[in-house]
């Protein structure tokens, strides 16, 4: 499966920014979708996944109650509603798709596919 991610930009400090994450190529229902960001020098990290069928979601503790995942598989597109943004938010954005088990959902090893990235930069 192909990933498309976008919507980054440049916002303020409490703003908010939807991001998509557009698949083409495989059935997108199949895959467990995720959110990672990587800020240069460090590792990536796990932002949000959402189960295949949308019923189940995860969240990093740092984005709990401020980000949204969803992904409408009749579009085969997943969404990051991001709200409330702080400047410690600012990185690259990428969405993954994969078979994680429930219990290493925020591996990004487990993800088989993944975006080409999209910044977002919060100022203060």
């Amino acid at each position: 499966v192909q990933l498309q991610a976008s919507g980054g930009g440049l916002v303020q400090a409490g703003g908010s920014l939807k991001l998509s994450c557009a698949a083409s190529g495989d059935t997108f229902s199949k895959y467990t979708m995720g959110w990672f960001h990587q800020a240069p020098g460090k590792e990536r990290e796990f932002v949000a996944a959402i189960s295949w069928s949308g019923g189940r979601t995860y969240y990093a503790d740092s984005v709990k109650g401020r980000f949204t995942i969803s992904r409408d598989n009749v579009k085969n597109t997943g969404y990051l509603q991001m709200n409330s943004l702080k400047p410690e938010d600012t990185t690259v954005y990428y969405c993954a798709a994969g078979r994680p088990i429930t219990s290493a959902i925020m591996r990004g090893d487990l993800y088989r596919y993944w975006g080409q990235g999209t910044e977002v930069t919060v100022s203060s």
